[in-house]
């Protein structure tokens, strides 16, 4: 039988349960269905006494007809409280699932880019997918048959003591037996299950970089080697579901082992009473046919452990990504929209675990409207300073302000919406050109908004070009979509939303000549009225900047021009030179 929960597993529990309490009214139903279904099952039992006693050796027994109306109708009744029971939990139960999913979703939404760093989206993606159907099952599935099995059990047993009471107290011996056994295995399901949880998340993990990298693979003819890294984890899945699978098979053979015992005393004792003239036929028939149907819900009650673990191992896992602090939004400071002015006061930024800062006391005033590059070796902090000014980090020490104001002031709401960003690594939606265009706070732009800007982007004629122009499908994070083309789409999106503070991370280094071309002049029609900050590798697309920040192991080591900096002959000057001495660089 179910074991009581140890005071963790039960406030963990009573946690799931708060999912339900929405709900708590076709639960009811659910659970009042149950019970009646519970309570037909001590009728056919209790049908066979008279009918054995009375029935088959007398002519004042029950007419034939009769009895068999009422063992129809008995299951009639059976089967259709059953169906509604079943409906009502499998309803709550989906509805757990949505809310779950939903809330974990949400919290994504609203926790640090620090968090995405350090777990890995596959494991964040099976909390989704996999986690939270082995939760609804605890909820609602093991509350169910512990609701229903507990009946049927308290009513076979009442049964029981009316028809012979010393029997029956024989039989009870048999619980505490199959509660001591249940209780060695809960302990190993629960472990199993984590186990098994967390080779889900890898075996997502490796899926998802195996068909991401699938053009890396085919190159370098890592086939075999993908082959192996996921026969190793499916393997090793396989090996903790078959050790869940033993732990939860090994409980219904214990059971019954168990109860043959008590089941081949019963009938001793019974023989030897029936022999006396102490018992009936009928009662004889009517103690075993019920003892025996007391088998089916022990044995429901005692693999209610499997399931129970697994939704108790999956909660945990839940609940610690719930329980995750969101991002800090304290500010108080709603801006209507920025000038632009960015001041960043000795500041300092260290991640988490490392040795040393990341940025180390940056001081520098950026006017509105002006354009600063940020460069320097990898490493240095540019992509940093630039995740500073968004808040997707909070500086470990010093101040950042916007138009005077300090951005831990600022609600973040409002703070983002002074800022758009163009990256490298572009990220568009597996949805409509115009979607993807019009998006979050711009999703419903006007058409002519959504083409007025792919025009300022130098979109319009490709877009136009394709299938279902402005409504075409670009696949996932545009793949149908060439380089140049989903940058321009970024672009596009980032005119639209109309930011007067620009982030441009890289935004044309992975592009050929003739793209290049088009997506800097793209570029320059965004930049212009608003104040941008761009990294960039590729010194030449800097060169007009107002001014040039030189980055080396997260401090300013250079700021100017960038005449000014080549006269100078220090370390923009070398990058400079090196960049145009390689082959090509004068395209650099």
């Amino acid at each position: 039988m179910a074991t009581a929960l140890p005071p963790s597993s039960r406030a963990l529990y009573f946690r799931l349960l708060t999912y339900v309490r929405p709900y708590w009214r076709v639960l009811a139903g659910g659970l009042v269905a149950t019970s009646l279904a519970a309570a037909t099952e001590p009728m056919f039992p209790a049908l066979l006494k008279p009918l054995l006693d009375n029935g088959f050796a007398s002519d004042t027994g029950y007419k034939p007809l009769t009895v068999a109306a009422m063992i129809i109708g008995i299951f009639v009744l059976r089967g259709g409280v059953s169906f509604l029971a079943s409906y009502a939990m499998s309803w709550v139960q989906n509805r757990i699932i949505t809310d779950i999913r939903q809330e974990i979703f949400a919290r994504f939404m609203r926790l640090p880019a620090g968090y995405f760093n350090q777990n890995p989206s596959a494991q964040l993606i099976t909390k989704v997918t996999y986690d939270v159907n082995n939760i609804a099952g605890a909820t609602t599935t093991v509350g169910t048959v512990l609701i229903r099995d507990s009946l049927v059990v308290v009513g076979l047993l009442g049964w029981l003591l009316y028809i012979n009471w010393q029997l029956t107290l024989i039989t009870l011996l048999v619980g505490p037996l199959i509660a001591i056994f249940t209780r060695l295995l809960a302990k190993r399901l629960r472990t199993m299950s984590r186990a098994t949880q967390l080779g889900m998340s890898v075996m997502t993990e490796t899926l998802q970089e195996a068909i991401s990298c699938q053009k890396i693979i085919k190159v370098f003819r890592g086939e075999t080697q993908e082959e192996e890294r996921f026969a190793r984890v499916n393997h090793a899945l396989r090996g903790y579901g078959m050790r869940q699978g033993i732990a939860a098979a090994a409980t219904t053979p214990a059971v019954h082992l168990i109860a043959s015992f008590a089941v081949a005393i019963v009938v001793y004792i019974a023989m030897v009473q029936s022999q006396q003239g102490q018992t009936t036929v009928g009662s004889f028939v009517s103690f075993i046919t019920a003892m025996l149907m007391l088998l089916a819900p022990i044995k429901q009650l005692a693999n209610v452990n499997a399931p129970l673990q697994t939704g108790l191992a999956a909660a945990e896992s839940i609940f610690r990504v719930l329980d995750e602090t969101p991002e800090a939004d304290l500010g108080q400071t709603v801006l209507a929209r920025a000038k632009g002015r960015i001041e960043l006061d000795r500041l300092h930024f260290r991640y988490p675990k490392a040795e040393r800062d990341a940025l180390d006391g940056i001081s520098l005033d950026i006017a509105p409207g002006q354009t600063v590059a940020l460069v320097g070796t990898s490493g240095g902090g540019k992509t940093t300073l630039a995740n500073l000014i968004p808040r997707f980090y909070t500086p470990t020490a010093g101040r950042l302000l916007i138009d005077g104001h300090d951005a831990q002031d600022i609600t973040l709401a409002s703070l983002r919406e002074q800022i758009a960003i163009v990256s490298q690594e572009i990220v568009l939606f597996n949805d409509t050109v115009a979607a993807n265009i019009a998006y979050g706070i711009s999703r419903n732009a006007p058409r002519d908004a959504i083409e007025a800007a792919a025009a300022s982007a130098n979109a319009l004629d490709f877009i136009r070009a394709l299938p279902e122009g402005f409504d075409t499908l670009i696949g996932e994070n545009g793949s149908r979509l060439s380089g140049g083309q989903r940058q321009r789409i970024a672009i596009a999106r980032a005119i639209l939303k109309d930011a007067p503070i620009l982030i441009l991370d890289e935004a044309t280094s992975a592009l050929d000549n003739e793209s290049e071309r088009q997506v800097q002049a793209a570029l320059e029609t965004l930049m212009q009225g608003r104040t941008t900050i761009v990294i960039a590798h590729r010194l030449s697309t800097i060169e007009r900047a107002d001014r040039i920040v030189v980055l080396q192991h997260g401090r300013i080591v250079e700021s100017g021009a960038h005449r000014d900096l080549l006269a100078q002959d220090g370390v923009y000057a070398q990058l400079y030179k090196l960049q145009f001495s390689e082959p090509g660089g004068n395209h650099a």
